[in-house]
């Protein structure tokens, strides 16, 4: 098919040469500017979870743009303090302590900011100044912001904007006894993720789990956990941080949190929040009525009953299927992820470089839209509101992809 690319954009050029020009959205199907259908594995990079022109998503934002679309965080409106009550309410039971305070944000790479802010507060006010050290896992992201980007440690986002932030540390992903060994009185907080979203899909260990709460608790250390991509339902839970055993200080959410419109939220604890004077920290657009207005609507849906039921459900079939394209491909070496939110990592041998590059256009063409995590996984996150039909259609695509990258390589 002709599809609708583009190399003639307007943008920074921080992205691809050439993208594919959207025009429209239906459920989990995208269109672009030729009429070609896509099937969405991929929900706009883990952010749309209901998928797209979702109507009374849209009529929930209209009214409220028609009442009041801005008013800063100089004061307060209804969406924004009801949609704080609920998130404090739901995550509770989830964190060490109650979450009393919600503070919003614009995207993950701002509620991270905010945590890693904090951690920091609250390790000065208790211990002083010196103890601000923030550590995070190898191969994890946590934003392209100076401070988010600084608990980031992958080279290849790091290089050009050096000098970083000075205070952070990195402790191998899965390695419990390098955690014991890193950590002390001078660490502040660390930021985690129960699934790397951008660093190849791989899933925290019980063990480690075991070991960071061993030492958070032992030097009074904040756990925080960056829930961008992992929370709100896309592993089948509201948090990951409950698949995985984990009870953060603090939560950081984003992607699907108001339905594809930029939002973010930091949940953080009394204890936290009871050192916070004005001014120590602030967003001109946070928590807006608008987009306030389009997360609860979210939340609701999220929260319905059945509804995490059948993302579990999808994700059981989503498992059966890529297990059966694992034992069909051997190049495909590991199946990693949780949930929705699933990887292939392939290893071609010698046509690593010339053919890896090539899936994601390849399923492209062929009319499905997927992703990419780290330098050798296939990333697939479609929205959580997709039937079992679509769902077999995608893996069906998958496949032919994946058949047509084997007969490249065999040629």
């Amino acid at each position: 098919m002709k599809t609708a690319l583009t190399t003639d954009t307007p943008f920074a050029r921080n992205y691809a040469r050439e993208v594919l020009l959207i025009s429209h959205g239906k459920g989990v199907w995208l269109w672009d500017g030729n009429g070609n259908r896509y099937l969405d594995f991929g929900s706009g990079i883990a952010v749309n979870a209901l998928g797209y022109g979702d109507r009374r998503l849209a009529r929930s934002v209209a009214r409220q743009m028609k009442r009041l679309v801005h008013i800063s965080n100089l004061y307060a409106t209804a969406p924004g303090m009801e949609l704080a009550e609920r998130l404090r309410g739901l995550a509770s039971p989830v964190g060490r302590a109650p979450f009393t305070a919600v503070h919003f944000g614009n995207s993950g790479a701002e509620a991270n900011e905010a945590a890693i802010k904090y951690a920091r507060l609250y390790a000065h006010a208790t211990r002083g100044p010196g103890h601000h050290r923030i550590l995070s896992l190898s191969d994890g992201f946590h934003g392209r912001t100076m401070g988010a980007l600084s608990a980031t440690p992958k080279e290849a986002y790091r290089r050009k904007f050096e000098p970083l932030l000075p205070g952070f540390d990195t402790v191998p992903f899965d390695d419990p006894d390098a955690l014991r060994e890193a950590v002390d009185d001078t660490v502040a907080g660390i930021i985690v993720e129960v699934v790397q979203g951008e660093g190849g899909l791989r899933v925290l260990s019980p063990e480690m789990v075991a070991a960071l709460h061993e030492v958070t608790a032992a030097h009074d250390v904040l756990l925080i956990a960056d829930e961008i991509q992992t929370g709100l339902g896309r592993l089948g839970a509201l948090f990951g941080s409950i698949d995985a055993g984990l009870t953060p200080d603090i939560i950081c959410l984003s992607k699907p949190l108001a339905g594809g419109l930029p939002m973010s939220a930091t949940l953080i604890p009394e204890r936290v929040n009871d050192l916070l004077q004005p001014g120590d920290h602030g967003t001109t657009f946070g928590g807006g009525p608008a987009t306030s207005a389009a997360a609860l609507y979210v939340l609701e849906r999220i929260t319905s009953d059945g509804f995490l039921d059948g993302v579990r459900a999808r994700a059981q079939q989503l498992e059966e299927g890529l297990q059966a394209l694992t034992a069909r491909f051997p190049w495909i070496i590991e199946l990693r992820g949780r949930g929705l939110l699933r990887g292939l990592r392939i290893d071609l041998g010698p046509d690593q470089d010339r053919l890896f590059p090539e899936i994601l256009p390849a399923a492209r063409e062929a009319g499905l839209l997927v992703l990419r995590s780290g330098g050798d996984v296939v990333r697939i996150a479609p929205p959580l509101v997709i039937s079992p039909r679509e769902l077999e259609r995608g893996l069906r695509l998958l496949e032919t992809t994946l058949q047509q990258i084997h007969d490249r390589r065999t040629a």
